[in-house]
């Protein structure tokens, strides 16, 4: 030991170096996490508690092995971030800025406030750099699985011997919370099942959630729950060990599970009153207790949004290493390309999102009276796409077999741990099928579809929400559309579904009518980028179990009339109508045969198909009333759901049959004929709404056993 009057000696030149690298790391560190404090205190809104603890692992991954180009957010072989803890969106933000992506730090100034980049939860295609829509907990680790799947899936299409294209990896930052959703449970077992090696979790275990501690609602063990799920399993017992967490990432990356590593945080780090407690969770640290966390960390307390040169200097060496990472990739590609011209130009085109000439030319088509579920006409439809559109990609959450959305091919074409085929098997997990849906869109260079029953659409419905609220171009095929599916009975029946789903802003949801207009409704949802002028988005397609005839003229009439939303599929004698029959789906057709009865009563009657009121209300004034005249007022209304919202087509002078109640067990015929879903009926209601005023709703009362009229 060196007295007073010897010195101790100076440290080897590698001691001096750790000692200097460390000292650097922790600058870095808590460069972030004052970051995430100054944000939310600034915008007195959020949540800086997550931030502070994740911080180590966030600064380990971001420098030391995630492959990106901040200059250029869009290269297509980078590796993809997910902030499943989305509430923790100022940790993202502050790597951003730091990283140098286009955030500024007048933008971390602004978080939270209107008409900023930084909302308080990330949001795709607004902020350079976020991968995914994140808040709502569990979402963004089942989109991670879908970029994992896409990886795959693309690799295996394009990838030749000696040109690796595509070799990118996922990783994810989850939370308590995120692992309580029964959609992280879902995506994850089917993660483990498929053995998608290029997927890393980091859970950020930190025992706190906003109620309090973890253990009031949550002790099971997790990494046992992941083993059992198939999962590589890693414990980093200290959250700020950088060389621990480094070493844990790189032994997931030798691995080929997905790997998912727990490490343990503390929430608020630094913070003198709030460390391990909820009230670091949702809410501003306060500006006292910001002080006194900054003079913890040795900062100047009374300085905000600082970033010392050193820390600036260490991050933004990312720009430089992206830039060589996106020329070596792409001086790959240029050797591709030489040796395999047709696939490169062929990946150019799938990255690019374009449509190859005549994709849809040869689409089905059905003559006039030839029944068809609309099922089967998807069917159809399916196959005629694939065969022109590889990229087309999905499945379905058990029900192929009734869904009927298998790609047929001459053997197993099954996405699988050993074959990244085109047919994925979901299993029943509709809400984790929602979300890796939407992970595959966020991917590119695929146009993805996920498939169940319409009345099971409740149960992915907040991925839908979050793929309209991201402009996903994703395809949902919901068969099994209305009480006409039968025996089942009303747990199986949509009935308020239509009205639910037309409510969601950007979900584009298509009722179609016929087999003519079922494959109209296929080439809607793959042509939606290119008829929307705003962003892509969501295509919800419902069709029938029972078979349907086909209607006269839809052949003809079906692909403009669907791609406008709404058109004339019958026009009244003479041309003047005097009452027009609304219908969609199955009770078009009784919309049809009621106008010939009402045409010998002397009621010339106009037929309006109206499958997707989304485009319908996008065409232009001049359209809208070339359909449904203004001067016409004596309407009827006919589909079998909740009249919800039919009152706008209905007008103040028709009446709206729709269902007011749940269905029935009992044969499909049955059941229409009981709600009053015949085209008798829908005449009877025509002439009573032109020769007695009949206006409002005329839909069904009745138990919820099948008792009652109409």
């Amino acid at each position: 030991m060196a007295g007073p009057h010897h010195p101790a000696d100076p440290p080897s030149p590698e001691t001096a170096m750790t000692l200097a690298t460390d000292r650097l790391d922790q600058l870095a560190v808590d460069t972030i996490r004052t970051l995430a404090i100054d944000g939310v205190q600034q915008a007195n809104s959020g949540h800086p508690g997550a931030p502070m603890g994740m911080a180590p692992m966030a600064y380990a991954l971001w420098t030391r092995h995630l492959r990106h180009s901040p200059t250029q957010p869009q290269w297509p072989d980078r590796d993809r971030f997910v902030l499943s803890a989305g509430h923790a969106s100022m940790l993202l933000y502050s790597l951003l800025h730091l990283t140098g992506y286009a955030v500024s730090l007048d933008d971390l100034k602004s978080f939270r406030q209107w008409g900023s980049i930084t909302p308080g939860h990330p949001e795709f295609g607004l902020t350079p750099g976020v991968e995914a829509t994140t808040g709502p907990l569990g979402q963004g680790l089942a989109n991670a699985v879908g970029m994992a799947i896409a990886e795959r899936r693309l690799a295996a299409e394009f990838n030749r011997d000696g040109h690796d294209v595509i070799d990118h990896r996922t990783y994810a930052i989850c939370s308590d919370g995120d692992l309580q959703e029964g959609i992280a449970s879902e995506a994850c077992s089917l993660a483990g099942h498929l053995r998608l090696g290029k997927l890393i979790a980091l859970y950020d275990d930190n025992r706190i959630q906003l109620d309090g501690p973890t253990a009031w609602a949550f002790s099971e063990d997790v990494l046992g729950r992941f083993v059992a799920y198939g999962w590589h399993t890693q414990r980093v017992e200290d959250g700020t060990d950088i060389a621990a967490i480094d070493a844990a990432i790189e032994a997931a990356k030798a691995d080929d599970r997905p790997s998912i590593i727990a490490v343990r945080t503390h929430i608020g780090f630094g913070s003198p009153n709030k460390q391990d407690s909820q009230k670091a969770h949702g809410a501003p640290l306060g500006p006292d207790e910001v002080r006194l966390t900054k003079a913890a960390y040795g900062w100047d307390p009374d300085r905000s949004f600082y970033v010392p040169d050193e820390a600036g200097e260490l991050f933004r060496r990312a720009v430089g290493e992206g830039r060589d990472r996106v020329a070596a990739w792409e001086a790959r590609l240029d050797r591709y390309a030489a040796a395999y011209p047709a696939e490169a130009a062929e990946l150019h085109r799938r990255l690019a999102g374009a449509l190859p000439n005549g994709w849809d030319a040869d689409f089905p088509g059905y003559e006039t009276g030839t029944e068809v579920a609309t099922r089967n006409a998807s069917q159809e439809a399916i196959q005629a796409l694939a065969a022109a559109l590889p990229e087309l990609f999905g499945g379905s959450a058990d029900l192929s077999e009734s869904n009927l959305t298998d790609v047929k091919a001459d053997g197993p074409d099954h996405f699988s741990a050993e074959h990244a085929g085109r047919n994925l098997r979901f299993g029943v997990r509709e809400h984790a099928m929602g979300g890796i849906a939407n992970g595959i869109a966020y991917h590119g260079g695929f146009l993805p579809y996920a498939a169940t029953f319409l009345t099971f659409s409740d149960y992915m419905r907040g991925a839908v929400r979050i793929a309209a609220l991201s402009g996903l171009h994703v395809t949902y095929v919901w068969t099994h559309d209305s009480v006409g599916l039968g025996e089942d009975g009303p747990t199986h029946q949509p009935v308020e579904h239509y009205a639910a789903l037309r409510a969601m802003p950007d979900l584009w949801f298509v009722r179609p009518g016929d087999a003519n207009e079922a494959a109209a409704a296929w080439a809607l949802a793959v042509e939606r980028p290119a008829l929307d002028g705003t962003r892509p988005g969501p295509v919800a397609l419902a069709f029938t179990r029972q078979k349907l005839p086909t209607l006269p003229d839809t052949r003809a009439l079906a692909r403009e009339g669907v791609r406008r939303g709404g058109y004339v599929l019958r026009e009244a004698a003479g041309g003047e109508p005097q009452l027009i029959l609304i219908g969609t789906g199955s009770e078009l057709q009784l919309c049809f045969r009621a106008a010939e009865d009402l045409e010998g009563d002397g009621i010339p009657t106009r037929v309006v198909s109206l499958p997707c009121w989304e485009r319908f209300e996008a065409q232009d004034q001049a359209y809208r009333d070339a359909v449904l005249p203004p001067s016409v007022r004596r309407r009827v209304t006919v589909e079998a759901g909740v009249p919800l919202g039919w009152e706008r087509y209905a007008g103040d002078e028709g009446a709206i049959l729709g269902l007011d109640r749940f269905g029935a067990s009992a044969p499909a015929g049955t059941i229409f004929r009981s709600f009053g879903f015949t085209a008798d009926n829908v005449a009877e209601v025509g002439r009573r709404v032109v020769r007695d005023g009949l206006r409002g709703r005329v839909g069904v009362a009745g138990d919820a056993h099948g008792h009652g009229g109409h």
